[in-house]
């Protein structure tokens, strides 16, 4: 599969699931080869996402704790052994050092690189942690005839830092990230019944309505990601987002946290089928 390939699919996808992790393997080995540094949205139909935070053990059990306080932004649904980079309860031989196809590095809370490969950063004592990501109950809005206005753009879901506090566990605590989505409040009736069945990916939205609510003074200025258009007689409708990490690093300040650069995340094997709860 040559990088063009990997652009988004568009139109119906009807693919058995062989071919739908084939897709997945194929993308993961376009990142690892550093052939493909690009977005994922889109470019495996029908497969779950993951958002990234590696860290050393010593954070480890206090990140774990936070994300179990904080299900709605930070779901996990994978964790690497000590030292192990393979994520064998994901997917085929998936290295969490190469098939992510853009990381950024943080040292002391600090951003201090972006780079596609992180392998003479790994060690024996990291450990790596793959959320659930809102690309999965997106498939499952297009699914119900629920526009996703980014989707339909090409650009990036707009992201922001709010209001809303994580609950704290060890060193970590900050700012809760959301993604946003617009729409007219019918659909968002639907999106909520929709991302409900999707605890694991985010669930239901945190809140829609007035941004100021929850601390977002101007939607058109995002932290992450790419504004998008709200038309009139829409509502912007609000999810905890797996960049909330990023935010929450800051504060933490460990001396080595990498994780994804939004919206490049780890392609698995599961089905997003999967994730649903009845």
């Amino acid at each position: 599969m040559d990088q063009t390939d990997l652009r988004p699919l568009g139109g119906p996808q009807p693919q058995t699931t062989a071919s739908m992790r084939d897709r997945a393997r194929a993308v993961r080995a376009e990142a690892r080869s550093g052939a493909y540094a690009g977005q994922t949205a889109g470019t495996a139909p029908g497969i779950v996402q993951g958002n990234v935070a590696i860290m050393p053990s010593a954070y480890a059990h206090d990140f774990l704790n936070f994300c179990r306080r904080n299900p709605k932004p930070c779901p996990v649904i994978g964790m690497t052994d000590t030292g192990d980079p393979l994520l064998p309860e994901l997917g085929q031989d998936i290295d969490i050092r190469t098939d992510v196809p853009k990381y950024k590095v943080f040292r002391d809370g600090e951003l201090v690189e972006e780079r596609t490969d992180i392998s003479d950063l790994w060690t024996k004592d990291l450990v790596g942690f793959i959320l659930g990501c809102s690309f999965s109950f997106e498939e499952a809005l297009a699914a119900a005839d629920v526009p996703v206005r980014h989707v339909d753009l090409g650009i990036e879901c707009p992201m922001y830092k709010t209001g809303l506090q994580t609950v704290p566990a060890g060193p970590f605590h900050g700012p809760m990230v959301v993604s946003m989505r617009p729409m007219p409040p019918k659909d968002a009736i639907r999106a909520i019944q929709v991302t409900s069945r999707f605890p694991n990916v985010h669930g239901a939205p945190v809140h829609f309505g007035d941004p100021a609510a929850i601390g977002i003074p101007d939607v058109a200025q995002v932290d992450y990601g790419g504004p998008v258009p709200i038309y009139d007689g829409e509502v912007p409708v609000f999810w905890g987002c797996g960049v909330t990490p990023q935010s929450v690093v800051e504060q933490a300040k460990p001396p080595l946290f990498i994780t994804h650069k939004p919206n490049h995340l780890l392609v698995t094997d599961l089905l997003n089928a999967e994730l649903a709860v009845l």
